[in-house]
C-alpha cells in the first residue's frame, strides 16, 4: 500500500472509536467514581497490549491495526475522566496550570513512545521483543498509578446509561450547544486536532521524500513539535497570570498560521540529496526544525485556555458528557483531516501544499471565531495592552 495513504488510514482508524464510544464514555464518567473508572480503563489497556503482542509475534499488520483501534477505544474512554477529574480537585486559579501539565505530559508521552518505538523496531527481532513486553509493562504500571488516585465521587450516580450511543451523541452535542461560549470553545478545540492531524500524518513522507532525510529526521521533527506543545502548554499559566486568559487563543492561532506558512516555504527550498540530523539541527535547514517547534508551542498556547474555559463554564453535573461530546467533535475533525489529506494527495497535491493549505485555512477560521465570539478578540487586545504596559496580564 502507498505509505502516505496508509499513514492517514491508520490515523483515521485510531480516531474512529472516539465517534462511537465518546458519548457512552461521558455517561460513565458522570455516573461512576472517576478513580474506579480509571482502574477499569487501565485493565482494558493491558488487554489491548496483549492483543498487540499477538500482532507482533505473528507479524500481522491487521492484528496490530486492531490493537491501534483498541487503544483508540481506550483513549475515548479515558478522555472524559481525565479532563472532568481536574475541576473536582483544582481551584479555578490552578486549572490553566493543571491543564498545561496534562497536555505537556500527553505529548511528551506520545513523543517518547514514538521515538523508542521507531528506534527499537530497527533492532529487528530483539527490538520487537522489547516493544512487546515494554508496552505491557507500561500498561501495568499505569494501572498501579491509578491505585493512588483519590476517590472522586460521581456527580450523577443515578444516571441511567443510554446503551445506544447515537441518540446520546446527539443529546450531548445539543446540550453543549445550549451554551454558545462553551460550544464554540469545543469547536475551536476540535479544529486544533484537525490542524495537528493534517500536519503530523504528513511528517513521515515529508521527512523521507521532501527533505530526503535519514531515518532520524522524522524523529527530530516529531520531537520539535511535541516539545513545542509541552513548552507552550506550560507557558500558559505564566502568560495568563493564573486566569482563564482567552487572549492566548488568538495568539496561538496566529502563530500556527505564521509558522505553518513558513514551513511551506522552508520546505520548498532546494534540499541536499541526503539531509542529516546535523543539517537540520545546525545547518541552513534549522529553520524547518524551528518551524515545527514553534507550531507546537503556539498550539499549546491555543488549546490549553480552551480546555480551562470549558471546565469552568460548562454545567458541572454534565461536564464529562460535554467532554465526551467534544471528543466526538475531535474525532469527526480528525477523521475528516485524514480523508481530506488522502483526497488532496490523490488529487496530486504535495505534503507541502497540505501544510500551506491548512495554515491559511486556520487564519480564516480565526477570523470566524473572533466574529462569532468577540470576547476572544477583546481578550487578545487587552492581553497585548497589558503586556506592553508591563502590568499583570489579566483578561
Amino acid at each position: 500500500m502507498n505509505v502516505g495513504l496508509l499513514n492517514n488510514l491508520i490515523a483515521g482508524l485510531f480516531i474512529l472509536p472516539f465517534v462511537l464510544a465518546s458519548a457512552t464514555a461521558g455517561q460513565l464518567a458522570d455516573k461512576i467514581d472517576k478513580a474506579r473508572l480509571m482502574r477499569i480503563i487501565k485493565v482494558i489497556e493491558i488487554s489491548v497490549m496483549l492483543v498487540a503482542a499477538v500482532g507482533w509475534y505473528t507479524h500481522s499488520l491487521w492484528i496490530l491495526i486492531l490493537a491501534v483501534i483498541g487503544m483508540g477505544l481506550h483513549s475515548a474512554l479515558f478522555g472524559p475522566v481525565k479532563h472532568s477529574y481536574l475541576p473536582q480537585h483544582l481551584e479555578v486559579s490552578e486549572l490553566v496550570g493543571g491543564n498545561g501539565m496534562v497536555q505537556m505530559g500527553t505529548f511528551v508521552g506520545i513523543l517518547t513512545g514514538q521515538l523508542l518505538g521507531a528506534s527499537l523496531v530497527s533492532w529487528g527481532p530483539i527490538g520487537v521483543h522489547i516493544i512487546i513486553w515494554s508496552t505491557v509493562v507500561v500498561a501495568v504500571v499505569g494501572l498501579l498509578f491509578t491505585l493512588f488516585v483519590p476517590n472522586t465521587p460521581a456527580p450523577e450516580p443515578e444516571l441511567i446509561i443510554n446503551r445506544n450511543p447515537f441518540p446520546e451523541m446527539v443529546s450531548n452535542l445539543k446540550f453543549a450547544a445550549g451554551r454558545s461560549d462553551v460550544f464554540v470553545a469545543m469547536l475551536a478545540n476540535s479544529w486544533f486536532w484537525f490542524f495537528g492531524a493534517m500536519l503530523l500524518a504528513q511528517f513521515p513522507v515529508f521527512a523521507r521524500d521532501v527533505l530526503h532525510g535519514e531515518p532520524e529526521i522524522f524523529a527530530l521533527l516529531l520531537t520539535a513539535f511535541s516539545l513545542g506543545i509541552g513548552a507552550g502548554s506550560l507557558m500558559c499559566e505564566r502568560l495568563s497570570a493564573r486566569t482563564v486568559q482567552l487572549g492566548l487563543v488568538p495568539l496561538g492561532a496566529i502563530g500556527l498560521s505564521v509558522f505553518g506558512v513558513d514551513l511551506y516555504f522552508a520546505g520548498s527550498q532546494a534540499m541536499p540529496a541526503s539531509l542529516s540530523a546535523a543539517d537540520l539541527m545546525l545547518g541552513e535547514h534549522f529553520r524547518i526544525f524551528m518551524d515545527c517547534l514553534l507550531i507546537g508551542m503556539f498550539g499549546g498556547l491555543y488549546v490549553v485556555p480552551l480546555f480551562a474555559l470549558i471546565q469552568t463554564r460548562a454545567e458541572r453535573s454534565h461536564l464529562s458528557r460535554i467532554i465526551g461530546g467534544m471528543n466526538i467533535l475531535n474525532a469527526i475533525f480528525m477523521v475528516s483531516a485524514a480523508l481530506i489529506a488522502m483526497l488532496l494527495l490523490s488529487a496530486g497535491l504535495s505534503v507541502l501544499d497540505i501544510f500551506g493549505f491548512t495554515a491559511v485555512l486556520n487564519l480564516v477560521l480565526l477570523v470566524v471565531l473572533c466574529l462569532k465570539q468577540p470576547e476572544y478578540a477583546r481578550a487578545f487586545v487587552s492581553w497585548l495592552l497589558g503586556l506592553l504596559k508591563k502590568r499583570p496580564l489579566v483578561e
